[in-house]
């Protein structure tokens, strides 16, 4: 089987959040397991694509409403990422340093879906499945399925999966003028509440829908900005599949990131001297539980409040416990975050920024990982630390709620319900007392890092959904 997937990120060429990563996985898994598995994505210019040789695959040329656009197909020559990594570049659109963030998004990814669709349908054959991964490429199965010059790809199976429904494209229906020409009677197949939307798109034109757990689907029937109705709608075709790990990359054992290793066997002493590294570079005391937080500091993974609560959990628990976070993204939150050094210096610090290396270092060395998300479809994070031995502090939402059992149940994290400040404090402070018990924090490490989070079972679990389809 050959399987398209169709992202705007994909790790390590480019990374925003946790897309990136599950992109940059699942491919190599479905290869492992016998099939054809290739990415398609913009070209960004990042130090991957500067690091790295490619091969121009295809030129083409393309109308949107009426300009000329030239595009570029290149493919990275060395197979470095295990599977057929393409670029599509468009000079001025898509050759820039950052995945988003420019007005004109919405025109560049127009582009960037028209490219692939339109390159696609100069090849000599067709894929087995198209698998587009949200609103960037959401456009995708519109496109195959009802634009008169691609109507030819219209058997070519399409998959969704949506990573985070809060993102869903909206633009007005001006753009629509940009599309490759398509029947006006099934513009309804684009619409959700008088706009454009991308996301909704492809719930209604894909073949088969994904989310990245199972309680994220089940949420989403009832919260999913907007688009509540339309999972009910269509749940007859929605599964949730959890993420894997890539455990070639997130291994304590062989991490190039780390200077000490260590294996489930020697994963306390390992951890130690990992957590000395980190305790001597930002002034704590080791002999104190670290606690730390790394991800995007914005209202999603519920950041507004790490200040607040940081700051009462050291004056409720103070002295028994050491801070670190990593992490950008909302100015104000950042700011916040930064001020509190100076009240809580050899106790807290932060890094506000983005550093893949220091993540790993983190992982590798923290006692405990806080995640108090309000929206969390799977996470990465929590199975990155159970992979490192650092017990997860989690809300009970999305692949959170799938993937971490609270200790009092005998599990091997600390669980609670809201994204509350009192729900926080409380968390940290169960962390601090089941620190002091190390016997039993050390079984709980050992409970967690057998666990198989691996993209194995989930690379197997879509191949059967793609067949599914073919029944």
């Amino acid at each position: 089987m050959e399987i398209i997937h169709v992202a705007a990120e994909c790790f390590p060429m480019a990374k925003v959040g946790g897309l990136a990563d599950v992109v940059g996985a699942l491919p190599k898994y479905q290869i492992q397991l016998g099939h054809l598995a290739k990415v398609v994505m913009p070209m960004h210019k990042t130090s991957f694509l500067h690091a790295n040789e490619w091969d121009v695959a295809y030129k083409g040329e393309m109308f949107m409403q009426h300009q000329q656009i030239h595009y570029t197909i290149i493919k990275e020559k060395s197979n470095a990422l295990g599977f057929d990594l393409y670029c599509v570049d468009i000079l001025g659109l898509l050759d820039r340093e950052s995945v988003y963030g420019y007005e004109d998004d919405q025109y560049r990814y127009i582009a960037f879906q028209m490219a692939v669709v339109d390159w696609m349908s100069q090849w000599q054959h067709q894929p087995d499945v198209v698998h587009v991964h949200d609103y960037h490429a959401g456009l995708i199965p519109f496109f195959m399925r009802y634009c008169q010059a691609y109507t030819h790809l219209s058997s070519i199976k399409t998959v969704l999966t949506v990573h985070n429904a809060q993102y869903q494209g909206w633009m007005d229906w001006t753009f629509a003028n940009y599309f490759p020409a398509f029947d006006q009677w099934k513009s309804g197949m684009l619409e959700w509440n008088n706009q454009i939307n991308p996301l909704a798109s492809a719930i209604k034109c894909a073949d088969k829908v994904t989310t990245v757990s199972a309680t994220y689907m089940q949420e989403l029937m009832n919260q999913a900005n907007g688009l509540e109705q339309l999972f009910q709608y269509e749940q007859g075709k929605c599964t949730g599949i959890i993420n894997g790990i890539d455990y070639d990359i997130w291994n304590p054992a062989t991490d190039s990131r780390l200077l000490h290793h260590f294996d489930v066997q020697t994963a306390a002493t390992g951890k130690q001297l990992n957590k000395k590294e980190l305790c001597e570079t930002f002034g704590f005391d080791i002999k104190l539980p670290l606690i730390i937080f790394i991800g995007r500091l914005v209202g999603e993974k519920a950041a507004d409040l790490l200040p607040d609560a940081i700051h009462q959990s050291f004056e409720r628990y103070y002295n028994q416990f050491n801070v670190l976070v990593l992490g950008n993204g909302n100015p104000a939150i950042e700011n916040a975050l930064s001020s509190i050094r100076e009240r809580w210096y050899g106790y807290y610090h932060s890094q506000i920024t983005y550093n893949e290396t220091l993540s790993h270092q983190m992982y590798a060395g923290a006692d405990f990982l806080l995640m108090p998300s309000r929206v969390e479809p799977c996470g990465l994070n929590q199975l990155y630390a159970m992979r490192y031995g650092t017990i997860p502090i989690v809300r009970r939402t999305g692949g959170l709620n799938d993937t971490v059992l609270d200790v009092g149940d005998g599990g091997y994290g600390i669980c609670f319900n809201q994204a509350s400040l009192l729900d926080i404090v409380y968390s940290i402070g169960r962390a601090i007392e089941l620190y002091q018990h190390q016997e039993l924090t050390s079984s709980i490490r050992q409970k967690m890092m057998t666990i198989n989070n691996s993209w194995n079972k989930s690379a197997a679990e879509y191949i059967e959904l793609y067949y599914s389809i073919y029944r």
